[in-house]
C-alpha cells in the first residue's frame, strides 16, 4: 500500500463504563456498562480516515501483550497500514479509563504504557512512507519530542501537515511554524492561547491569536455548537447539524480525519470544514471510539443532504 496519510500518535484500549452521572470525589456509584474498545488519539485519527477511503498508516508503539494484538488486528482490519506499529518489551499497552454519562458526555484517564516510548528513531524508520505519503496527522498524546521530529521529517518531505493539540501542551515556535493546521477543541484553545473561550466568537479571537504565532490555520471545534476555521483570508464557521448524542468520545478524532481526507483532493480547507463536521456529528450517535466511526459513505450523505448553517460569529 502507498499510504495517502500517515499518523503519528497513540494506541489504547479503552474501557468505556457507563454511568447515570459522574461520581463526586471520593463517591463511588455503580456502572450499568463497560466495553473494551480500540481507541487512542492517533490510532482512533487513522482509523477515521481510513474509514473515509483514504490510504493509512500508522505510526505507534504497543506492548508485547494480549491489548496490543487487539489494538493492531483491529486497525489492519479497518485497512490501516501497521508496519510501523512497534512493539516494546518494556511495558504495556496504554489503557483509557472512559465514563460516559446519559447525556453522553465523557471523562477520560489515559495511561499512556508504550505510547510515552514512542522515539524519534521509530519515525525516522518511516521515513519511506512519510515520503510518499501526502499528510501528516499527529496528536500530544506521544512524546513531545518525537512528534517535533515528526514535523521536522514531513517538513523536509513538504507534506500536508495537522496537530491535534490533545492534551493541550505549550507548543514551541519552531514546531509551530511546521504546522499547516492546528486543531483543538474550546479547552485546547484557551489554554494555549491564554484567551477564554466561551462561545464562537471568543473562540475565534482565540484562534486568530494561536494563527500569529506561526500555523497556517487553527481550526476549533466546538462541540455540538459546530467549528470554525481561521487563516489568512479570515474566518468561516458551521453550527453541527442536530443529531441525537450518544457518546461522543470520538467526535474529535472523526472530525480530524473527515478534515484531512478532502484535502487529498481539494487543497482549500473551506470545503473540507463542513465535511469534517459532519464525520463528528455522526460519531456522537454510536457508543465507543472507532467503532463510532463513520464511513464514507456515511458523512458523503449526511454531508449532501444537510445544509450547514453558518455560525455567528459576530463583528
Amino acid at each position: 500500500m502507498n499510504p495517502q496519510i500517515v499518523v503519528v500518535g497513540s494506541l489504547n484500549l479503552d474501557f468505556v463504563i457507563r454511568v447515570p452521572r459522574f461520581p463526586s470525589a471520593g463517591e463511588t456509584i455503580g456502572g450499568s456498562d463497560l466495553r473494551m474498545i480500540p481507541g487512542g488519539k492517533g490510532a482512533n485519527q487513522a482509523a477515521a480516515a481510513s474509514r473515509m477511503a483514504a490510504r493509512v498508516a500508522m505510526v505507534g508503539r504497543v506492548g508485547r501483550d494480549r491489548f496490543g494484538d487487539t489494538l493492531i488486528q483491529e486497525l489492519q482490519d479497518i485497512g490501516v497500514e501497521t508496519e510501523y506499529i512497534g512493539r516494546d518489551e518494556a511495558t504495556s499497552t496504554g489503557i483509557a479509563l472512559i465514563t460516559v454519562d446519559t447525556a453522553g458526555q465523557n471523562k477520560i484517564v489515559v495511561v499512556p504504557g508504550a505510547n510515552a516510548r514512542l522515539e524519534a528513531a521509530h519515525v525516522d524508520a518511516a521515513e519511506s512512507c512519510l515520503a510518499s505519503a501526502q499528510i501528516l496527522i499527529a496528536q500530544l498524546e506521544s512524546p513531545m519530542a518525537t512528534v517535533e521530529h515528526a514535523f521536522e521529517v514531513a517538513s523536509r518531505h513538504r507534506l500536508i501537515t495537522m496537530l491535534n493539540a490533545a492534551p493541550a501542551k505549550p507548543l514551541s515556535p519552531d514546531l509551530l511554524e511546521k504546522v499547516d493546521y492546528l486543531v483543538v477543541n474550546e479547552t485546547e484553545c484557551q489554554m494555549l492561547s491564554g484567551l477564554e473561550v466561551v462561545d464562537p466568537r471568543s473562540a475565534c479571537e482565540a484562534a486568530r491569536r494561536l494563527l500569529i504565532q506561526g500555523t497556517r490555520a487553527v481550526v476549533v471545534t466546538l462541540g455540538a455548537k459546530g467549528a470554525l476555521l481561521v487563516d489568512e483570508r479570515g474566518v468561516v464557521g458551521f453550527e453541527a447539524p442536530p443529531v441525537p448524542v450518544v457518546d461522543t468520545t470520538a467526535a474529535g478524532d472523526a472530525f480530524i480525519g473527515g478534515f484531512a481526507v478532502p484535502l487529498l483532493d481539494d487543497s482549500d480547507p473551506r470545503h473540507a470544514l463542513p465535511y469534517a463536521i459532519c464525520a463528528g456529528s455522526l460519531a456522537v450517535t454510536k457508543v465507543g471510539a472507532q467503532s463510532s466511526l463513520p464511513s464514507a459513505p456515511e458523512v458523503r450523505a449526511m454531508h449532501e443532504s444537510t445544509p450547514l448553517t453558518p455560525l455567528n460569529i459576530g463583528s
